[in-house]
């Protein structure tokens, strides 16, 4: 049944080269069907955040990639059950036209998630700050995890509300259909 899946996810991503929505709606199974297309793309904002290595960033930085952007909070169980999909989908899908961004909500100190990230064993994601929550406000985000899709042009195309599998079939033959050129 898995190798059926797939080939059905892969057949539905040959046919996705422009990424329509009703495609990609298409390929949402599992845990991706929390995954919501807008009919209406939206710019994502200017607010900046704290990188990892304490200097400002802003979302524009990761201009003509595609960005998985989630953010989290260290005492969020969801987030800590999620986190290493995350990884996962970025060390399978992360490169020059691809990128999972993380991004603590809150007051949460770098040495603390430092600590979080060597708990799961996460070392390959972003430890990005947004310690008064500007960003998420901006972005309305009312609870965590909150995972927004950003397309190549920094526009937020969907969204999800909650934990998933990022790793899964289905959210592979998404994000593959995304980046395809």
């Amino acid at each position: 049944m898995r190798y059926l899946l797939t080939a059905v996810l892969y057949t539905a991503l040959a046919t996705t080269a422009n990424a329509d929505i009703a495609a990609l709606e298409g390929l949402r199974t599992g845990d991706m069907r929390k995954l919501q297309f807008h009919s209406e793309i939206t710019k994502a904002p200017e607010v900046a955040f704290i990188r990892a290595d304490g200097s400002e960033g802003v979302l524009s930085d990761y201009s003509g990639k595609v960005v998985v952007l989630n953010f989290w909070a260290i005492w969020c169980a969801p987030c800590r059950k999620e986190m290493p999909e995350l990884s996962a989908l970025q060390s399978t899908m992360g490169r020059d036209d691809f990128a999972v961004v993380t991004i603590a909500t809150g007051p949460n100190t770098p040495a603390k998630i430092a600590a979080f990230f060597d708990d799961i064993q996460i070392d390959n994601l972003p430890a990005h700050r947004d310690p008064r929550q500007a960003l998420a406000r901006e972005m309305g985000v009312l609870g965590l995890p909150v995972t927004v899709v950003l397309d190549r042009d920094g526009q937020e195309i969907a969204r999800l509300l909650g934990d998933a599998n990022w790793h899964s079939d289905s959210a592979l033959a998404i994000m593959r259909a995304l980046i395809a050129p």
